[in-house]
């Protein structure tokens, strides 16, 4: 059995990254994706309608999409459409070459492999659009798992499912504290606070500001994914405590423990 002192030295053997606004720049591909939708099922871009539920979907950012759409358009009937829509119009902006990788991004999941670590890709959208940002990237063969929410039982973040699937399917670590997560959302941080992983950190390359991202979790806020090795190496060195736990209750907002390891 690990001891306390033991698993301030254990490795971060296990890296969970988010994509779209993390490892990916998408340009705000989602609210153009979303106005399509919408605009599918009668709501007019430009009206009060679609100004709130834009407004609903830019305070999720990170959520399932369904999930949204869910909470939008009520009956799922009307739900599964939206999402049809956004996925086929999201899918569209990708072919036209509207992404591309964050800087820094690959370079870093190369430098994480490369240290013996585990990386893993997770996203909000479903597997058809993930597969194809992946496509498009060249990134296919990038890691040896990539998770939507439909993998880990269809719910997506805020759950901590896709970390614990993460965790579960590799087993590359026996301790989830062990796991470092890394997203642009607060959705990305209350995720990660609630799977129990040890570093939970908020990049700024996307959704969300330093604040947010503090006030739902986040263990260090970085410039981008490009800084995430050397923070994880600086924690390792110096015996990084369980900060998860610091965090308090899963879920909540907590006071981030944003000094450097």
């Amino acid at each position: 059995m690990t001891s306390p002192t033991d698993f301030t030295r254990d490795p971060f053997r296990l890296v969970v990254l988010d994509m779209a606004g993390t490892t990916v720049a998408d340009g705000g591909l989602v609210e153009q994706a979303f106005s399509a939708a919408a605009q599918r099922l009668g709501v007019r871009s430009g009206s009060d309608e679609h100004a709130r539920q834009l407004a609903y979907v830019r305070a999720t950012m990170g959520e399932s999409k369904i999930s949204v759409f869910r909470h939008l358009f009520g009956d799922e009937d009307r739900a599964q459409r939206a999402n049809t829509a956004f996925e086929e119009a999201y899918g569209e902006l990708v072919d036209a070459g509207r992404i591309a990788p964050v800087p820094g991004a690959r370079e870093a999941v190369e430098r994480l492999a490369s240290e013996g670590r585990t990386v893993v890709l997770t996203t909000g959208f479903a597997r058809p659009t993930q597969d194809a940002i992946l496509a498009a990237l060249g990134w296919q063969d990038l890691v040896p798992l990539t998770l939507c929410p439909a993998d880990a039982g269809g719910r997506g973040r805020p759950f901590p499912d896709m970390v614990l699937a993460a965790f579960l399917r590799t087993g590359a670590v026996d301790d989830v504290r062990r796991t470092a997560v890394a997203g642009d959302t607060s959705y990305d941080m209350l995720s990660g606070v609630r799977s129990g992983a040890g570093i939970v950190a908020g990049v700024l390359t996307g959704a969300h500001d330093k604040d947010r991202l503090t006030r739902h979790g986040a263990t260090h806020v970085l410039g981008s994914v490009a800084e995430l090795p050397d923070l994880i190496a600086r924690a390792e060195a110096a015996g990084l405590p369980d900060l998860a736990a610091r965090a308090g209750a899963a879920g909540l907002p907590a006071a981030a423990a944003r000094a450097e390891a």
